[in-house]
């Protein structure tokens, strides 16, 4: 083991170690995450874009609306106040979900997904 092979092989655990990242690649410091809950489909579509037109306008990056997995809640219920233990409803209320993420929001962003 010569000092020619230790410089070789401090270059390459320098090189092997100095990852250059873009700016535009790497996770922004601020950032807004908008989770939306619905039981009417349209209701939310609706919400997703005017939040999405309200952020376009002030020239900030979106990421979605990002469909999440719908809840379904099941409820059952006794047909008969007194007997027939058998006989029963079921009723379920569904619970759509949307994201939606704001990247490098500006004091104009936040301004308009208020009013």
């Amino acid at each position: 083991y010569t000092s020619a092979d230790a410089e070789q092989d401090d270059e390459l655990e320098s090189s092997a170690f100095s990852i250059s990242a873009d700016p535009e690649q790497m996770a922004p410091k601020h950032k807004i995450r908008i989770k939306l809950r619905s039981y009417w489909v349209p209701l939310i579509e609706d919400s997703c874009k005017q939040i999405m037109e309200a952020v376009r306008t002030t020239n900030a990056k979106t990421m979605g609306p990002v469909p999440l997995p719908t809840k379904k809640r099941v409820y059952c219920v006794l047909k008969s106040p007194h007997v027939n233990k058998d006989a029963r409803f079921h009723f379920e209320i569904r619970t759509h979900q949307r994201l939606i993420d704001i990247l490098y929001p500006t004091a104009q962003t936040i301004d308009s997904l208020m009013h």
